[in-house]
């Protein structure tokens, strides 16, 4: 815990007369800087000023001591740095010496301090270190709580949502088995204090020292495929040795290498190592020992290892739409398991029931379908192509309709046997016999409410779309620069909390602008009525009189030449 007394930033900044910036601009530059429209004054008007720092007390002290740095300024200078897409030494050029950036911090006088480096990054690895303790995510939280806030002051429709996902590489390079066994090593035996030496035998320590001078790439490049997995049995026997020393240390490192070995090996009778067959290493296994959260995943065409990020917005087509969820997975998490968290996010962060859900068909399932009952489920697509024949429970029976010729056919049920774990159904064709369980017939009845839905409704998704590339737009090659699920959902949280921001700028500018020609208008309306009243009279008055018949536009000259 850091040793500072939490103290909530004090909102009104003494006006420093020689160094107040507003006092120093004019003209247009004093303009621009007081815009309470500009980006600079809406983002510390709608996120800094909104933050709840009592939400991050529990990172610092509660006894006597100095009074930590701003936390909703610390706060504001993460969201601003993956908002702008900056390093770490942009950020801090900006905030000293960017007027427009201190302004979105609340520091109006030029001698006003932020936060120095290493009391931001301390900051940022005590919200990482409680999350790993508590299992809490505070800076969520706080984008809840901010979003929640921008919801009710905009008047934001939540009963309306759609979703979408997204796969986002890690930023670790393409390890082959041998190198994650090799580097996992590594890592273990560079991590070792001397206590940890001590216990080693000299005949362990004298191979991880090997392999401390070893290039894993250049092993794997050089040597045959039978020379590699030899070396993979090899270095198993090592790592039993090595959780047979240290079966008692839970650090992380050792930890990784319990998992890695239970992963690429397995342990036989008589303590015999068997390096385990490709088929049995699963999606969810380590895929870099230097990003033990990433997983791997192949979705189509696009083979990832790294996350899935799960953005929820609203979606109404009169009002002002925001992001209420982002959640980041590990990318072999399937888009079902987004849909009920998703939901009780958004309900908590809009107060408002979610009546209408737009998503592909990858987030369908009976569980889902369950939770959502009382939920008007929209889906723009089922995965794989549709069958030529299609099942149908009518009357309480099975019918099978053949796309092709049209024929009906009523399906049998499968006799169940004692291996039997769920129903099935089956018809006989020309061409041999078809079978139907459940997960087909739900398929079915899917594509069927599909076909049911306008156009309109089955596009309203696709502008997620747009959203999810906003998240991801500043990723190089799809790589997140950060390494961990929970640094990654930091980030993601940021970038959500700056695209709210992006929108709310743009609403407010449109709305006044729509407010400033309304009022042009009435008075327009004000002016021209009444003179068009006096044409229109003047006009009878002719037509009465047999007077030559003039124009408004006659008439408008004759009134100016009056009045002047």
């Amino acid at each position: 815990m850091d040793q500072r007394m939490f103290k909530k930033t004090h909102r009104n900044t003494q006006i420093d007369l020689f160094g107040n910036v507003p006092l120093q601009l004019s003209g247009k530059a004093k303009k621009k800087y007081e815009n309470s429209r500009g980006w600079h004054n809406q983002f510390y008007d709608q996120i800094v000023s909104r933050i709840d720092e009592s939400l991050f007390s529990t990172l610092f002290s509660d006894r006597m001591g100095a009074p930590n740095a701003s936390v909703s300024t610390m706060v504001g200078m993460m969201i601003l740095k993956e908002g702008m897409g900056w390093s770490d030494q942009d950020l801090f050029e900006q905030c000293n010496f960017n007027l427009l950036v201190r302004k979105a911090f609340g520091l109006i006088n030029l001698n006003d301090e932020i936060p120095v480096e290493s009391t931001y990054y301390l900051f940022r690895k005590r919200i990482h270190q409680y999350n790993r303790d508590h299992d809490l995510d505070l800076l969520s939280e706080a984008f809840a709580k901010v979003t929640g806030e921008q919801v009710k002051e905009f008047k934001v429709d939540g009963r309306s949502i759609r979703m979408d996902s997204k796969l986002i590489g890690s930023n670790i390079a393409l390890y082959t088995r041998f190198e994650i066994i090799h580097q996992t090593l590594q890592l273990f035996f560079k991590n070792l204090d001397d206590k940890g030496l001590s216990r080693l035998p000299k005949s362990v320590q004298a191979q991880l020292s090997q392999l401390l001078e070893e290039d894993p790439e250049v092993t794997v490049y050089r040597q045959t495929r039978e020379e590699i997995r030899s070396r993979m049995q090899s270095l198993g026997d090592v790592f039993y040795r090595l959780i047979c020393i240290f079966k008692n240390d839970n650090s992380d490192h050792a930890l990784l290498l319990k998992r890695v070995f239970e992963e690429q090996y397995k342990v036989l009778e008589g303590h015999k190592i068997e390096l385990r067959p490709k088929e049995e290493i699963r999606s969810g296994s380590v895929q870099s020992p230097h990003d033990p959260d990433c997983t791997y995943r192949n979705k189509g065409d696009q083979k990832v290892k790294g996350y899935s990020a799960n953005v929820t917005e609203t979606c109404s087509d009169e009002s002002l739409n925001l992001i209420t969820d982002i959640n980041v997975q590990t990318s072999n998490t399937s888009d079902v398991n987004f849909v009920q968290p998703s939901i009780r996010a958004t309900e908590e962060v809009t107060q408002q029931p979610v009546e209408k859900v737009y998503a592909d068909g990858a987030y369908q399932s009976p569980d889902n379908d369950a939770f959502c009952e009382n939920i008007d489920m929209v889906f723009t697509g089922i995965s794989g192509a549709e069958a030529r024949y299609i099942p149908e429970w009518i009357n309480d029976e099975l019918m099978v309709t053949d796309s092709q010729t049209g024929e009906i056919l009523k399906a049998k049920m499968v006799k169940k046997t004692k291996a039997s774990t769920r129903d099935r159904w089956y018809i006989k064709t020309k061409d041999g016999t078809y079978y139907f369980d459940e997960k087909v017939i739900r398929t079915a009845e899917l594509r069927r409410k599909m076909r049911g839905r306008s156009l309109e409704e089955l596009h309203k998704r696709n502008n997620v779309e747009a959203t999810v590339f906003q998240l991801s737009y500043p990723l190089r090659n799809n790589k997140t620069k950060y390494r961990g699920l929970f640094k990654t959902q930091m980030w993601a949280v940021c970038r959500c909390f700056w695209i709210n921001l992006v929108r709310i700028v743009k609403f407010t500018q449109q709305t006044c602008q729509r407010t400033f020609q309304t009022a042009i208008n009435a008075v327009l309306v004000d002016l021209l009525l009444p003179l068009w009243a006096s044409f229109m009279r003047f006009m009878r008055y002719q037509r009465e009189n047999y007077c030559p018949i003039l124009s408004f536009n006659s008439f408008l000259l004759v009134v100016i030449y009056m009045t002047v």
